[in-house]
């Protein structure tokens, strides 16, 4: 499999490509020995990640993000992460993993360090290509689940928040973040381009807008749109776009990230 994971570097266009195929095969390799431990059965996927695996969001994500499906289960991070780490050493890989699950977001992080250097994208033997995993212990009430087989790179058989929800939790961080991330906005345009897509769960919205001191009114059919095109007033268009340019498969597809075409699909 590590030799696999070479052939992918060599094949990538140029150094962002790279990069960014390399973390996707670890973040798949990662999700299956995760599935190989059970957490699928306690965790739900969700995030720009999951987007990317079970609907080909056109755009490379940086973390693993879950929710625990019940609040109040034993999350069994490190247990977890260290069954990645017994999977991914017997293949070869040097890797380190630190979990901190005294929060409420439990989070990790898994470490290659060298593998940059081995694969050709950096000339520093020691240099870390590092992969983030968090696990929400309290997650507010209201989310759906749903479980989907999908392929990248391996086969995967993941629980995951269903589409109504995704799209509540994107919502949420658009609307409680206080700094720009253009991820969320490109991310946004994305959904709301799909008519198809369903409407966002609003009691899961609602739930988690009041979980983070929302001051605002709950969240309804006939005002969510307009709530979050006045949450977007206040964005740095210019930052948003550079935010989420190294991550897009299409390099035009920054110009999704602007407030006339916001506007348009919140109208």
């Amino acid at each position: 499999m590590k030799e696999y994971l070479r052939q992918l570097a060599d094949q990538a266009e140029n150094d962002l490509a790279r990069g960014c195929l390399v973390r996707e095969y670890l973040q798949a390799r990662i999700l299956e020995s995760l599935q190989d431990a059970g957490v699928f059965l306690r965790w739900a996927f969700l995030g720009g990640t999951a987007l990317r695996f079970l609907y080909s969001l056109p755009r490379f994500s940086e973390d693993l993000d879950f929710s625990l499906i019940t609040p109040g289960q034993d999350c069994g991070v490190k247990a977890a992460l260290t069954e990645v780490k017994r999977i991914l050493e017997r293949e070869g890989y040097r890797i380190e993993v630190r979990v901190s699950d005294q929060k409420t977001v439990a989070s990790a992080f898994v470490r290659f360090p060298g593998l940059p250097y081995e694969l050709g994208m950096s000339g520093h033997a020691e240099q870390t290509l590092a992969i983030k995993v968090e696990v929400d212990m309290n997650p507010p009430l209201g989310a759906a689940t749903q479980t989907t087989l999908v392929r990248r790179h391996v086969t995967l058989h993941l629980c995951h928040y269903d589409k109504a929800s995704l799209l509540a939790g994107k919502l949420h961080a658009v609307m409680s973040r206080t700094w720009t991330k253009g991820r969320d906005l490109y991310d946004l345009a994305w959904y709301l381009s799909d008519r198809t897509w369903p409407v966002p769960n609003l009691p899961l919205l609602n739930a988690a807008l009041t979980q983070t001191g929302w001051g605002g009114g709950a969240m309804a059919e006939a005002n969510w749109r307009s709530a979050v095109w006045q949450r977007l007033a206040i964005v740095d268009w210019d930052k948003a776009r550079a935010d989420v340019r190294p991550f897009l498969e299409r390099q035009r597809d920054v110009d999704l990230v602007t407030p006339a075409v916001l506007g348009e699909l919140l109208a």
